[in-house]
Order: C-alpha cells, then sequence, then structure tokens
C-alpha cells in the first residue's frame, strides 16, 4: 500500500525512492510485523483466555504431562499472527502483484480452516474439530483455485513445468498432472507443519527458518541478474514475496515472545495450517517445490514418522514403531526434557535449511 501511495512522490521528495527497493519494504515488513505482535499480542491472549475458560484441549492419548503443563492454556494464537503477517504486507508490498493476493489467498483460507478446526475443539471440549474428509476437501479446493491462479500468472515457459534442484535446465512439462501435484505440495505443506505443531516453540521457529530461506529464494528467482548469475530459473515478479516472507518472519519472532516455554498461548490448526500451506505455495509460485522438501526437513520428518506408525500399527497388528507418533513425542516417551526436543530439533531444522539453500548454487 504505501509503495502504491508513496512512490509516485518520489519525483518530489528523493526519500520515498526507498520504497523502490524491495529490501527496505522487506525490513519494514520485519519491524511492522513485531510491532503489531508486541502490541496487541496481551490484548489478545487476554481475549482468548476469556473465551477458553479451560483452554486448548488436551490429547488423553498423549504424553501424560501434557495434561499437567499444558492444561489451561489457550489457543488460536495463529489469529495474531495472521493480524499482524496481514497487515504487514499489505502494508508494504506491492499490490498491483499478483503473486501477494495468491500467497495471501492460501495463507488466510487455510487460517480460516484452522480457526473453525481450532473453535470446534473448544465448543465440544475434545480434540475433534473438522472431521478429516472435509477438512482435506477444503484444503483441495483451495489449492486448486490457487494452481490454477498460479498458472495463469507464471510466464508461459513455466506453467506445468518442475524444477529440479542441482540442475541448472532440467525442467519436467507434468502436464495436466501438474495441477494436482500443486495441490499435494500446498495440502501436504500445511499438514506437516500442522504434525509439529505439539510443544512450546518446536514449529515456530522451523516456520520462521523457512520463511527466511524462501525470502531470499523468491528475492533471487524475481532478480534477473542474480538468477542468470545463479543459474536458476527467473521468474518475474515473485522477488516482491520476500516482504510477506518478512512479515512472517516478524510475525513469528512476536509470537515466539509469547509461546516460549511455558507458553501463554498456543499456535493451534489456526496459525500451522495457515502459514504451512503459505509456505507450499510460495515454493510453487518460485519454482522450487522439491527444494521445500528439504528445507521442510523437520516438517517433512515429522510427516512421515505419522506415516510410518499407522501403516506399521496396521500392517503389524497392533504394534507401534515410535513409542508415539509425531516423532517429538516419541522422544518425550524416551525421556527427553521438552526444552531438549525443541532446541535439538531446531538445531535439525537449521541443518535442513542450510542444505536446501545450498541448491542455489551447487549446479
Amino acid at each position: 500500500m504505501l509503495y502504491n501511495l508513496l512512490l509516485n512522490l518520489s519525483d518530489d521528495y528523493g526519500f520515498f525512492n526507498l520504497f523502490r527497493y524491495i529490501t527496505f519494504r522487506s525490513g519494514g515488513a520485519i519491524f511492522t510485523s513485531l510491532a503489531i505482535s508486541f502490541i496487541f499480542g496481551p490484548h489478545i491472549i487476554k481475549w482468548l483466555k476469556t473465551k477458553q475458560s479451560d483452554g486448548q484441549p488436551i490429547r488423553e492419548d498423549g504424553p501424560k504431562s501434557h495434561l499437567l503443563t499444558k492444561k489451561g492454556t489457550p489457543t488460536m494464537g495463529g489469529v495474531m499472527m495472521l493480524f499482524s503477517v496481514g497487515v504487514s504486507t499489505l502494508l508494504w508490498a506491492d499490490l498491483k502483484n499478483q503473486y501477494i493476493w495468491i500467497v495471501l489467498f492460501v495463507t488466510f483460507g487455510f487460517g480460516l480452516l484452522g480457526f473453525a478446526d481450532d473453535y470446534l475443539k473448544i465448543t465440544k471440549k475434545n480434540t475433534k474439530g473438522v472431521s478429516g474428509k472435509l477438512k482435506i476437501l477444503v484444503q483441495v479446493s483451495i489449492g486448486l483455485v490457487a494452481a490454477i491462479w498460479i498458472n495463469s500468472v507464471a510466464p508461459d515457459e513455466y506453467a506445468s513445468h518442475l524444477a529440479f534442484p542441482f540442475f541448472k535446465d532440467l525442467l519436467i512439462d507434468l502436464g495436466w498432472f501438474y495441477i494436482p501435484f500443486i495441490i499435494v505440495v500446498m495440502v501436504g505443506a500445511s499438514n506437516a507443519v500442522n504434525l509439529t505443531d505439539g510443544l512450546d516453540g518446536l514449529a515456530i521457529v522451523p516456520i520462521m527458518i523457512a520463511g527466511a530461506c524462501f525470502g531470499l529464494i523468491s528475492y533471487l528467482v524475481g532478480h534477473a541478474s542474480f538468477a542468470e548469475y545463479l543459474q536458476i530459473h527467473a521468474v518475474p515478479g515473485t522477488g516482491e514475496i520476500s516482504v510477506f516472507c518478512c512479515a512472517l518472519i516478524g510475525s513469528g519472532l512476536g509470537f515466539l515472545w509469547y509461546n516460549a516455554p511455558p507458553a501463554k498461548v498456543f499456535m493451534g490448526d489456526t496459525g500451522s495450517l495457515a502459514f504451512g500451506g503459505s509456505l507450499g505455495v510460495i515454493s510453487v509460485i518460485t519454482k522450487h517445490e522439491i527444494v521445500l522438501s528439504i528445507i521442510g526437513g523437520l516438517f517433512v520428518m515429522e510427516a512421515v514418522s505419522v506415516i510410518i506408525q499407522v501403516g506399521y500399527f496396521k500392517f503389524s497388528g497392533g504394534k507401534r514403531f515410535f513409542g508415539m507418533a509425531p516423532i517429538h513425542h516419541h522422544f518425550e516417551k524416551k525421556g527427553w526434557s521438552e526444552p531438549t526436543i525443541v532446541i535439538r530439533f531446531w538445531i535439525i531444522a537449521v541443518i535442513f535449511a542450510l542444505i536446501g539453500l545450498s541448491t542455489l548454487k551447487l549446479r
């Protein structure tokens, strides 16, 4: 908004030339979303507590310690994040850029679904919210709209094409299969982040790490000179997504202030579904879908642990491969303290992110 309103004044006031630079506006987005979180966060948490007398329902089949340490803590903290990210992005991004609107559409579409899921859990006072089938149906519907929208905006030479890391010019035309592939990426990323959100601070830091990586990737992919130097596929207009990614980082830092152990508020499906979906759609827009599986390796690890657990349980006649899934609960069962699990998983997330970023140059 500021870009669209103030850039015309740059001829008379040189200061406003700063708004031409994505880097300047990205920095503004970080501090704006962080400030919004600090200003409005306590009020939002207080409001959530008044609406949730018992806090987030705790899984009875989960670690027994959670029934003591997590009980009474309100959920839906993702509302605070969505508010700060939305305001900051609308304030600092170029609103004529369609990619910004696609990312916001997916983020808030998945966020509304997560809000409905959290709301049902709270009102029913159990861990069952929106049914699994309905949740997937809504996610697929949002993904379908986004996929068609992306293909209508993307350059013709990239529409329906999948790029591969470590290869300079390798593009595979998936044809009609590219639409369902995009949907799988977005839905898979959303649910993988949702599975990771199980301990105080566990999901938000890897979300910020992935957001920072894709902020850099979107800037490089959207800059013709940098893309040519790195020999990655240039997609004009994607640089603007850096503003959203930086807003996500600022919002995440603000949320972590309140989510640090012991958490005053949980993100809930409102946040985890929303920002998992946003990472998925950004990876599609920037032609780095496969790289997302590397940068977001921690999320993949959590999702795979659930798949292994369910599959092994069915085919082994009721035996369990892990003590409990997702895998962070397995380590709780083994006696690891919550801070130990969270910090070590953060380290794993950083390692995956560094490997993912290395694909920008190793070609």
